[in-house]
């Protein structure tokens, strides 16, 4: 290294890809062992109404798997996970600090990728037609560039409220839960359909159907944390217990009686003990009657979500993939 002459030799900082494998490990780690998918599968449902291009489909579904994995390595290290899928967390493997430079580093790759849906400026000619194409073009780019600033706002405005309510021990409203889980859980589906209607030609505004589906799929994955035998296969016992977690199921118990605050106690001790755990479960599902409520309200979208899917014309895959999850009231788990 001739330092006498480094101005000379100084560039852009060299990048090999061993660095970048390197980097990455906690990323592909997580990506290795994927979940249901289920997201991947609503946008493939939802473009059997959008119709967006094969080459901007892909970057919208490669865009979106990045951000939500990089939020999952965030997630678990900000609610101190052990599982994963079934496997242990990344942080466990690879340390607190790399997992969280890998998460904020696959966020930025996600915006390179976002690039790539910004129209060409290169053209074969120009014609008046043409011209108004590509206006129309970079109207969509402004949108496509605001959207996913606007959405990742959201998703780290929920997850601080949640983590917000969870560290102050503060028991929120149902509307406030509601609020947050439209940010935190509905801002990447959000974006995946915006950047889809953004791309498409179509000018019918299917959010508010995303932010019902947002909202029932939170509500069900609280709900399932806490009840479902896969949950626990996955995540370990009640898992949100232990993190202190105020989930639909917990508001409900914690709102029904204000007087008892044996699940306070127990969320402020973040304990692991599958007894204490136990008892909190089946204070929600004797004493206040939390379960019933939360399925009731699980059940209740689940309608919603269906009507509003025939009134916009039918849509026998995204009616697939939610069946595929759907409860019912009489449903053992």
């Amino acid at each position: 290294m001739d330092y006498a002459n480094l101005r000379k030799t100084l560039h852009t900082p060299g990048w090999t890809e061993t660095q970048e494998r390197t980097l990455l490990e906690p990323y592909t780690y997580i990506s290795a062992n994927p979940g249901k998918e289920f997201r991947g599968k609503l946008i493939d449902a939802f473009n059997l109404w959008l119709k967006v291009p094969e080459d901007s489909l892909k970057v919208v579904t490669r865009i979106v798997r990045m951000l939500h994995n990089a939020s999952l390595l965030m997630d678990d290290v900000e609610d101190n996970s052990e599982l994963r899928r079934g496997l242990p967390v990344a942080h466990t493997i690879y340390g607190v600090p790399q997992t969280i430079n890998t998460a904020n580093y696959v966020y930025f790759l996600a915006m390179q990728e976002l690039l790539s849906l910004r129209p060409s400026e290169s053209s074969s000619g120009w014609t008046p037609d043409k011209g108004k194409e590509k206006q129309k073009e970079k109207e969509k780019e402004v949108d496509v560039v605001g959207l996913v600033t606007d959405e990742l706002l959201h998703l780290h405005r929920g997850q601080g409220l949640d983590l917000f309510w969870r560290d102050t021990l503060t028991c929120p409203t149902e509307k406030e839960y509601v609020d947050m889980v439209l940010g935190k859980a509905g801002g990447l589906l959000r974006l995946a359909v915006k950047l889809m209607m953004a791309k498409s030609e179509s000018d019918v505004d299917y959010v508010p159907l995303v932010n019902l589906i947002s909202v029932w799929f939170q509500i069900r994955d609280d709900y399932m944390n806490l009840q479902s035998t896969e949950y626990e296969a996955n995540k370990g016992y009640c898992e949100d217990l232990t993190e202190g977690k105020f989930s639909f199921p917990v508001v409900h118990g914690v709102r029904a009686d204000d007087s008892n605050r044996q699940i306070l106690n127990v969320l402020q001790k973040k304990t692991t003990s599958v007894s204490l755990k136990k008892h909190v479960v089946d204070y929600l599902r004797e004493e206040t009657k939390s379960f019933a409520y939360t399925k009731k309200v699980i059940v209740d979208l689940q309608d919603q979500i269906m009507v509003e899917i025939r009134e916009l014309g039918g849509n026998a895959p995204l009616e697939k993939a939610l069946n595929s999850l759907a409860l019912r009231e009489g449903d053992d788990l």
